[in-house]
């Protein structure tokens, strides 16, 4: 997959089928189109064209909201895009200027006269151009003025329920991990830089690693403890993770923790993936350390219970 930060040095591919948008997550309901737009380039003998834009256009639009959450980084979501065959990632810069762009300056200069766009494939709710204007019905009233072809992928065929990146989020802010798992069609998955912390994981026998996520805007979930399974340098873990405040020892700022099963070592500075494979209950102020280590003994049996599944 090759990828352009901007127009400027994106050049003529062959027969390019294209979809745009933000796919923050790559849902299932994401999924549907770019599988479609890799079965029309194949039928074509063309490639794949996937625009998107970043900065996230909220964060642009509205500056002064601080409440945006997503549920990949940039990163993540390149990584989720190449596994489905996507050729070309292009990465509009999105600014206030951009955001003028009409609808129908966004088709010519960037659809048609950049591109060459054969065919475009895009979801039933997305929207484009200033003011959100443009629409799948826009486009194919005006079909007979371009010069590619249109197809959307409907609500319908997403899925009866209509799977989105809000749904999606708001799962995940309600501990309800099995659901946000079920649209993504995946693990939700937390990437970080393990950090040196308080170490009283110790002092009962649970050593956490302390997880410091890189980007403010994904999307942590609510505080408690869960079940997840751990990457690092290539092997895998099951642990437990606990986000919160860690009320007990009366912590102050929100922490990431994972403590790994059967594990010996230090973890300081490498990079680690946390996959969430279940929620198993909401953060609890205890009475004492002691309170806390039963608790946490149980969490272990839940967890282990839980990861035997996977």
């Amino acid at each position: 997959m090759r990828i352009y930060e901007g127009l400027e040095q994106f050049g003529p591919v062959k027969n390019p089928v294209v979809t745009i948008g933000t796919f923050d997550g790559v849902h299932l309901g994401h999924q549907k189109i770019l599988k479609r737009i890799r079965r029309i380039a194949d039928e074509i003998n063309g490639e794949t064209v996937l625009i998107t834009f970043w900065p996230h256009p909220r964060l642009v639009l509205y500056p002064d909201e601080h409440n945006l959450r997503l549920l990949s980084t940039f990163e993540e979501k390149t990584r989720l895009l190449r596994t489905f065959g996507i050729d070309h990632l292009i990465t509009i810069p999105f600014t206030k200027e951009f955001s003028e762009l009409t609808s129908e300056e966004f088709i010519q200069k960037i659809l048609i006269d950049t591109i060459n766009t054969q065919k475009l494939v895009i979801g039933y709710d997305h929207r484009f151009g200033k003011n959100r204007e443009g629409s799948f019905e826009y486009l194919k009233a005006n079909i007979d003025h371009y010069s590619f072809e249109l197809e959307e992928i409907s609500r319908e065929d997403v899925d009866n329920v209509g799977i989105s990146s809000t749904k999606i989020r708001l799962a995940l802010e309600e501990g309800k991990v099995e659901t946000a798992n079920e649209y993504l069609g995946r693990d939700y998955e937390l990437n970080g830089i393990i950090i040196k912390g308080q170490q009283l994981g110790r002092s009962i026998g649970f050593p956490t690693a302390n997880i410091h996520i890189t980007h403010d805007y994904k999307l942590i979930p609510c505080d408690g403890a869960y079940a997840v399974l751990v990457y690092i340098e290539g092997n895998s873990y099951g642990g437990m993770l606990n986000i919160g405040m860690r009320p007990t020892v009366n912590g102050n700022s929100q922490t990431i923790e994972v403590h790994l099963f059967d594990f010996e070592g230090d973890l300081y500075d490498k990079r680690v993936c946390v996959k969430l494979k279940s929620y198993l209950r909401p953060e609890i102020k205890f009475s004492g350390l002691e309170a806390l280590q039963k608790q946490l003994n149980k969490d272990k049996e839940d967890a282990q219970r839980v990861l035997q599944l996977y």
